[in-house]
């Protein structure tokens, strides 16, 4: 029987690409093979935050959970649904508001980052993080996936729930992170930006074909140095792609420079393309499969809610009478 929790929410927001996947989807279904229950959902509220089109926001959300599946979450192993089929994620957001400081979430980073990109600086934005506490707390989850840029957001997971346990008595665990050893994926024309779909001509996506994916490889950026090296503050091009084959090949970014050291860039990046293509084949393979098949998705979708369902709704009742409302 697991004797741990894990819970991740993987966000609605365009294409997927391998910066994605490498950084949370990879984790997420290697997670499976050791011993914890597993709670993953499509973060459809989280994605509200920004302009978005109806019609565009449900393929997004149908993409996003054909893109987990592909990945390898499998929905024999993990319970797999849609964050708003599970209502008790906003009641506790509302209850956890009362116990948030201003003054905590004004201090959120990501906030200042999204507005000072040009995001409408909505409440919902502001309040994202109360909302992320919320998914992680209601399942009682021991530790959750995340990338190093989503640190600041799990530790104030961390305080608001010491925060209601010393005021209503032991309710919630203090959850930790399990970050991903891949650092962050940079964009391949611009090694000072992270890869996003934003910056297409750098951003190998999911979808991409291999033909996409060797071109993209072949015209990202390195530097005038003769001998491949990895130092990601003084030659960020050439060492975003030895991040990018070290997290494909499972060599270290070391030993992939010691493999490549007496090889130009061409080869390199020939061989990394090959790579990525081989890597990406069955997920790409699964993926068109499943776009053909949107009455199995949401199927699976479903089901993963009538599961999570009963799970939140005892913890939410839990939060209830721990407050005197029940």
């Amino acid at each position: 029987m697991p004797n741990k929790i894990a819970v991740s929410g993987l966000k609605p927001s365009g294409e997927l690409h391998v910066g994605n996947y490498l950084g949370t989807l990879k984790q997420a279904a290697d997670l499976q093979k050791r011993n914890y229950k597993r709670f993953y959902f499509i973060a459809d509220y989280h994605s509200l935050t920004q302009k978005y089109d109806p019609v565009e926001k449900r393929r997004e959300i149908f993409r996003m959970a054909v893109d987990t599946l592909a990945a390898g979450i499998d929905p024999k192993k993990s319970t797999i649904f849609i964050q708003s089929h599970v209502s008790a994620h906003s009641d506790l957001t509302w209850i956890l508001n009362t116990i948030t400081s201003m003054g905590e979430l004004s201090r959120m980073i990501e906030y200042k980052e999204k507005v000072n990109d040009g995001h409408v600086p909505n409440a919902g934005l502001f309040d994202y993080p109360v909302l992320m506490a919320a998914d992680i707390l209601i399942y009682g989850a021991d530790v959750v996936p995340i990338g190093e840029d989503q640190r600041q957001h799990l530790e104030l997971t961390r305080t608001i729930a010491r925060a209601f346990n010393s005021r209503f008595g032991r309710t919630f665990k203090e959850p930790r992170g399990l970050y991903t050893e891949t650092p962050r994926i940079m964009s391949l024309n611009d090694p000072r930006k992270k890869m996003s779909k934003s910056i297409p001509g750098g951003c190998l996506f999911l979808s991409d074909t291999p033909k996409a994916i060797r071109d993209k490889v072949m015209r990202a950026q390195t530097d005038s140095n003769k001998k491949i090296g990895y130092d990601p503050k003084k030659r960020p091009g050439v060492s975003n792609l030895i991040d990018i084959y070290s997290a494909f090949s499972g060599v270290s970014t070391s030993g992939a420079v010691r493999k490549f050291e007496d090889k130009g860039y061409a080869e390199f990046k020939k061989e990394l393309g090959d790579l990525i293509v081989e890597s990406l084949e069955k997920i790409q393979e699964k993926r068109i499969k499943l776009l053909r098949d949107k009455a199995k998705v949401m199927k699976i979708l479903d089901s993963g809610a009538e599961a999570a369902r009963p799970i939140a709704e005892k913890k939410l009742n839990e939060v209830k009478r721990r407050i005197g409302l029940i």
